[in-house]
């Protein structure tokens, strides 16, 4: 009989966290998530089910809305990515199949991308020196898609000051988390 044992994305038992100069940059194996892409001719409908699911308006080019238990931020026209934590929402893309219906086509995620959440002050500094986006601008809500040492990755702000969300591909955890822990120490 096998003896399997779940792993976080950095391959430890449990999660990573990195401290430099007041900034935790922590691996999150918590977030499960699930694309959602509008099928042709339902995309209204898809639209629809997508806003009473975050209970108001659905993300648009940039954004994220940071709805509590799920949040959704803008991948493309007509898809979205949809994030819940693993504790409620194990079987996420399973009960948006069941909301959405035939207007989306729904894919489990979580296992496709790694998340990091990086907190503290001066987390701009940081970024400056791994993304090329204007992180002075983003506000709480704002969702950018850009390149940290050549990987394609999201940068969700979900707080103004103090926090940031990085999804990355898991296949490539440790470059990602190699480039975000150097410069960390090379701007804090």
């Amino acid at each position: 009989m096998h003896d399997l044992a779940p792993l976080c994305a950095l391959s430890g038992a449990e999660p990573r966290v990195d401290v430099v100069a007041g900034v935790t940059l922590t691996e999150n194996p918590t977030l499960t998530l699930a694309s959602v892409m509008a099928r042709q001719g339902h995309e209204a409908a898809c639209r629809g089910h997508l806003s009473a699911l975050l209970e108001g308006p659905i993300p648009e080019p940039g954004k994220a809305i940071l709805h509590e238990p799920e949040a959704s931020f803008w991948m493309g026209p007509d898809q979205w990515m949809v994030g819940a934590p693993s504790t409620t929402h194990e079987d996420l893309a399973a009960q948006l199949r069941l909301r959405f219906g035939n207007t989306a086509s729904i894919t489990e995620q979580t296992d496709a991308w790694v998340c990091y959440d990086m907190r503290g002050h001066d987390i701009e500094d940081a970024i400056r020196l791994c993304a090329n986006i204007d992180i002075d601008q983003m506000q709480t809500g704002d969702a950018q898609r850009t390149v940290i040492h050549y990987m394609g990755v999201y940068v969700l702000r979900r707080d103004p000051a103090t926090w940031l969300r990085i999804l990355g591909p898991r296949s490539s955890a440790k470059s990602l988390h190699h480039a975000l822990v150097t410069a960390m120490r090379a701007a804090l």
